[in-house]
């Protein structure tokens, strides 16, 4: 395993929509992700509770067949069927910071395997889902990242998002805070 402060060779990649195939690579990165960047930040009932209901088999698998969701995975392009990251779209979505904004869309879970952080396999799955949001018609995208992940924050940065409003996060009897953060696609 990579030490996620250090930087892996860029890896060509393929972004694609998930499939069925994908569902328990999708909940392994999900459930692992969470875990380690978030875990040590609320009660041990309140992270097992809330991962079963965000990224358990059932819970993946609902996602990816509901319209208003897309799931986009990132592959090494020569294993076109091994899952290193997604990124979700959520359409629909209600968040009042964002109220006022044209046509926007929600973005999920960017999370990439801690084995290849670094490696280009975020950007490419944020170009990919830029792309989508764009051809779909969506003017703005926005997102939730917490008050307390700096990491993300400086990504989403990079990636040209602005912070607008914040909400609560509920997670069991954990409150924490999520910055609201918008782009104009």
């Amino acid at each position: 395993m990579t030490h996620p402060n250090v930087t892996s060779p860029k890896l060509e990649t393929k972004i694609r929509p998930a499939n069925s195939q994908d569902v328990e690579a999708i909940a392994s990165i999900g459930s692992k992700t969470f875990t380690s960047s978030f875990g040590w930040s609320l009660p041990a009932a309140d992270l097992q509770s809330y991962l079963e209901s965000a990224y358990s088999l059932s819970s993946i698998d609902k996602d990816l067949r509901n319209p208003l969701i897309d799931i986009i995975v990132a592959c090494p392009s020569d294993s076109p069927e091994k899952v290193i990251g997604f990124v979700q779209l959520t359409q629909g979505t209600v968040e009042p910071s964002v109220a006022g904004f044209e046509r926007p869309i929600e973005l999920q879970r960017l999370y990439v395997d801690e084995d290849h952080f670094g490696s280009g396999v975020g950007r490419s799955l944020w170009k990919g889902v830029e792309r989508i949001a764009r051809e779909r018609g969506f003017k703005t995208m926005w997102l939730g990242v917490w008050e307390e992940n700096f990491k993300a924050q400086k990504v989403y940065e990079k990636f040209g998002f602005k912070k607008v409003g914040s909400h609560d996060f509920v997670m069991g009897t954990c409150v924490q805070t999520d910055w609201i953060l918008i782009k104009s696609l």
